[in-house]
This record gives structure tokens, C-alpha cells and sequence, in this order.
């Protein structure tokens, strides 16, 4: 079965060269030039990956790729941009983004990154799979496979990132996880932009247990983390 591409970009030539390739190459593309009615097409469509330029008419790539992690957490977002400073980064990965690539790029390049979040993503559904429905954690409830954190006052809706992460921490209760294995378990390596990927969501799961009595996601400076549930 063809992998579905939605594809954003408002450049057109750009955006015939990526397209015509990719379908050469056996993916089937939905090219839209902006983000109006998008959404839309997340649920019609159904895709297997995004890639969405981020200086979008309309609305931008960071904006629109929050809105479809609200439709679908689990689906890997790829921004194809020339917007590489550090705070784009964070905002990029703070927004939903599991990949970043800067124009220009080349369109192999470009294969072999799509090729890569579509294994992760695979895998990230079999390692969810392998953890218990309800995994306890206090006062707090994580249902892996269903992407949710139960606190004591609210349902957090993870997304598939956040939750792998999370489901490596509880793996690892109690003891240290060393960063470059974490790295390597989520992104299946440990290149500096997946490790700013991961500062991102470590920040983010600790805002959820902020407050939390017991529950504590510590640095090991030089190390990893050390999820302390007591």
C-alpha cells in the first residue's frame, strides 16, 4: 500500500520537483499551497506524514502543525524550511515537529528522513504496545496506547512523542536512563537536532507532574535522566 504524503508549500516549483519525485518514488502526494482547510484534509486524507514548509500565506507551518497534532499526535510532521536559528528549532519541535530539514535540500536527503520517521513511527507504536494499559504513577494515570495522562484535576492529550518518552521513563522507574540511549530508543539517533527535540519534551513532561509530590524527572549532568517515582 502507498505511504500518504500531505505535502504544504507555496512555491511552485519547488513544490512540482518534490512532488513529481515523490511519486516516482511510489508515495502518493496531496500538494496543498497553504493551510486553508487543512484540517480538513489531515482527516479525509488520512496521512502517514506531513511535510510542511513554516513561511506559510495564511497561517504559518508552526501554527498548522500544532492544529494537526490535535487530530492526530501519532503523525510525524517534517519542516522543510530555511528557518534554522535555534529558538525556530525549539519552536519547530515545540509545535509537534519530529524532523526539521533546511532548504535547500536535496530530495534524497529528504527520502531518507521521510523513510526514517515512517520506522520510527512503526516502532514507536510496537514499543507503546508492549507497556501495561494503565501504567500507575501516584496520583497520575498514563494510558500509553491511547496517548493519555491521567492527573488528579485533568486528561493531557501526549503526543506520540511525549509518549514514548514517557513510556521509556517509566521503563526505567526509579533508575538512570542514559540520554544517548534515550536518544537513539526514540529518534534512533543522537544528533544534535533530535537532542534539542528531546530538551523540548523533557520540558514539556515535567510542566505536566509540576507540582507533583513524589514524582520527578532529574538531569544526571554528563548522563541522562532519572524518573523518581517515590
Amino acid at each position: 500500500m502507498k505511504k500518504k504524503v500531505l505535502y504544504i508549500e507555496d512555491e511552485p516549483y519547488l513544490a512540482r520537483i518534490v512532488k513529481d519525485t515523490l511519486e516516482l518514488k511510489g508515495y502518493e502526494v496531496m500538494h496543498k499551497k497553504d493551510g486553508n482547510r487543512i484540517l480538513e484534509s489531515v482527516s479525509s486524507f488520512a496521512p502517514d506524514i506531513c511535510l510542511l514548509d513554516v513561511m506559510l500565506p495564511n497561517i504559518d507551518g508552526f501554527t498548522l502543525a500544532n492544529h494537526i497534532r490535535n487530530i492526530n499526535p501519532n503523525l510525524p510532521v517534517i519542516f522543510l524550511t530555511a528557518k534554522t536559528q535555534t529558538e525556530d528549532l525549539v519552536r519547530g519541535f515545540s509545535s509537534g515537529g519530529t524532523d526539521y530539514l533546511k532548504k535547500p535540500f536535496s530530495m534524497e536527503e529528504l527520502i531518507v528522513r521521510m523513510e526514517n520517521q515512517l520506522k520510527i513511527m512503526n516502532r514507536d507504536a510496537s514499543a507503546l504496545q508492549s507497556l501495561p494499559e494503565e501504567v500507575p504513577l501516584k496520583g497520575f494515570k498514563f494510558y500509553p496506547g491511547r496517548f493519555e495522562l491521567h492527573t488528579p484535576t485533568a486528561v493531557i492529550k501526549l503526543s506520540n512523542r511525549e509518549s514514548q518518552i514517557l513510556g521509556v521513563l517509566c521503563a526505567h522507574t526509579n533508575s538512570a536512563i542514559d540520554r544517548r540511549e534515550l536518544l537513539h530508543i526514540v529518534w534512533g539517533d543522537d544528533s544534535f537536532f533530535n537532542s534539542r527535540n528531546l530538551d523540548v519534551y523533557i520540558r514539556k513532561l515535567r510542566g505536566y507532574f509540576k507540582g507533583a509530590e513524589g514524582i520527578e524527572i532529574v538531569t544526571l549532568k554528563g548522563q541522562g535522566y532519572h524518573f523518581v517515582v517515590s
